[in-house]
């Protein structure tokens, strides 16, 4: 397959290229809690299933934090070290009882009606209700994995740079961080800051390649 150097083709593109995996970071470097608020509001505006929206986040960037999930970090305890932060990504198994408290908001803002609200309501929970709990959890992972990315891209336009890291003991993570593993399932950890070591580029498949056009 033909393959080329990480780029884009419309400049208006540009953050997709500038995004770079960093693993080592500027220690010295902080984000504030409005700031990174801030951000993940702006992450948020990311799909999901039914709008149920099912990512949960921690976010460590304290010492004692960091301190608390460094031994789970396997082979990422530089990324735990110099990043102003970690986010931990979790997917609430739970997200579907959210369902009236979504939509309800969506009528009390002119967004729906509440005639459409209710066949709404209705739909959501007949789909959610058939739903075996390994269905649940692919459309939760699916979903969150759209928001990990809209995380880091979103990063990048705050002018951080993010390591997205998957190697890690989840269910011990978890647990250390105090949450209900039946309930929350771990994602992924997306490490934040300033890089403190030079971008690699990186080599894709061609679109052309890898794409089929029937």
């Amino acid at each position: 397959m033909h393959m080329k150097i990480k780029d884009v083709i419309n400049p208006a593109n540009t953050l997709l290229k500038d995004r770079y995996s960093i693993r080592k970071y500027n220690p010295s470097v902080k984000i504030s809690k409005e700031e990174m608020t801030n951000l993940l509001q702006d992450a948020i505006t990311a799909p999901s299933s039914l709008n149920l929206q099912p990512w949960r986040f921690v976010v460590i960037d304290s010492e004692e934090g960091k301190k608390l999930i460094k031994p789970f970090m396997m082979f990422n305890e530089v990324q735990c070290d110099t990043s102003a932060a970690i986010i931990a990504v979790f997917g609430d198994m739970q997200n579907a009882s959210y369902t009236e408290q979504i939509v309800s908001e969506s009528v009390k803002t002119g967004l729906m009606s509440e005639e459409h609200a209710q066949a709404r309501i209705a739909k959501i929970k007949q789909y959610a209700g058939s739903y075996t709990p390994e269905k649940a959890k692919d459309v939760i992972v699916f979903d969150c994995g759209m928001i990990t990315m809209q995380i880091m891209l979103a990063a990048k336009a705050y002018g951080y740079d993010t390591n997205p890291i998957g190697g890690y003991m989840k269910k011990e993570l978890t647990e250390a961080l105090g949450l209900d593993t039946n309930r929350y399932i771990p994602m992924i950890l997306i490490s934040i800051g300033k890089a403190d070591e030079a971008p690699h580029d990186t080599i894709r498949f061609s679109a052309e390649e890898i794409t089929q056009w029937k």
